[in-house]
């Protein structure tokens, strides 16, 4: 018996729905971030884009554990001299919530075309509504700690 390898045609993706609510930054971005590539799919396979769609909101309600909103820096380079720019994730969850989350998840992606053309697929808004309803939406039901 051979090895079952999903054909990019024989995909269909569902959309998820994560709450960040009370939950870990970290903990979310992985679980968003398994669904992205599909491996909570018996048919994964490693070469073919096979992952569904993700919503997450309430990402002002996520936290970070411990001295990370202090401690912990986003830095990222413009690419000219002296553009290192630094942000600290304290500021970073007051003002732009839905962008660590995007960073996190992102993070987690391969860096590869699959982990780009998967993060075309995540959602992330700041408070509960989102403009995705008719897409039906199911909830994610497993566990995240």
């Amino acid at each position: 018996m051979s090895t079952y390898m999903e054909k990019p045609a024989d995909v269909e993706r569902k959309w998820y729905i994560i709450d960040a609510t009370g939950k870990s930054l970290g903990r979310v971005a992985a679980a968003a971030a398994m669904i992205l590539r599909g491996k909570h799919k018996p048919t994964f396979t490693p070469h073919v884009d096979c992952g569904d769609h993700v919503i997450i909101i309430n990402a002002e309600k996520a936290v970070l554990t411990g001295k990370k909103l202090i401690d912990k820096y986003h830095i990222h380079h413009t690419g000219w001299i002296g553009g290192l720019k630094m942000v600290q994730y304290k500021d970073l969850m007051e003002k732009r919530p839905e962008d660590a989350m995007t960073i996190a998840v992102e993070g987690m992606l391969p860096k590869t075309t699959l982990g780009r053309k998967a993060a075309t697929r995540l959602r992330v808004y700041k408070g509960e509504q989102h403009g995705h309803e008719a897409q039906k939406p199911e909830a994610w039901t497993q566990e995240i700690k």
